[in-house]
C-alpha cells in the first residue's frame, strides 16, 4: 500500500524553526520527485518546494526562498523540509506528495499522484 506520512508540525513562535518529515512506505522515493504543499484556512493549496528524483535539484516558492530547505534521504525513504524564520503567514497544513518537480516552472497539485494527510504548522506568539 502506497503511503506518505508527514510529521514534525506544531506550534512555534515567529522567528522559530521546525523540520517536517515525509516518510514513504509501499514504494521507493528514489523514483519520484517529492513536493511540499501547504493550505491555509480559506486559501487554495500552494506549492512550497519540491526536489527532483534525478539530480536532487530543487524549487522554492518565492515566499519561502532563503528560509526553507528541502532535502531527501533515499536510504531512509524520507524527505525533509527545514523551515526557519517562520512567520504567521506560514501557518497552514503542510502536505507532502510524490510526483514531478519542474525547478523552473514550479509545481501544481495535479502533477502529484500520491499525497499524505498533512501536518499542521501554527506560527503564533
Amino acid at each position: 500500500q502506497v503511503q506518505l506520512v508527514e510529521s514534525g508540525g506544531g506550534l512555534v513562535q515567529p522567528g522559530g524553526s521546525l523540520r517536517l518529515s515525509c516518510a514513504a512506505s509501499g514504494f521507493t522515493l528514489d523514483y519520484y520527485a517529492i513536493g511540499w504543499f501547504r493550505q491555509a484556512p480559506g486559501k487554495e493549496r500552494e506549492g512550497v518546494s519540491c526536489i527532483s528524483s534525478s539530480d536532487g535539484s530543487t524549487y522554492y516558492a518565492d515566499s519561502v526562498k532563503g528560509r526553507f530547505t528541502i532535502s531527501r534521504d533515499n536510504a531512509k525513504n524520507t524527505v525533509y523540509l527545514q523551515m526557519n524564520s517562520l512567520q504567521p503567514e506560514d501557518t497552514a497544513v503542510y502536505y507532502c506528495a510524490a510526483g514531478s518537480c519542474d525547478v523552473v516552472a514550479g509545481m501544481e497539485p495535479y502533477e502529484y499522484d500520491y499525497w499524505g494527510k498533512g501536518t499542521l504548522v501554527t506560527v503564533s506568539s
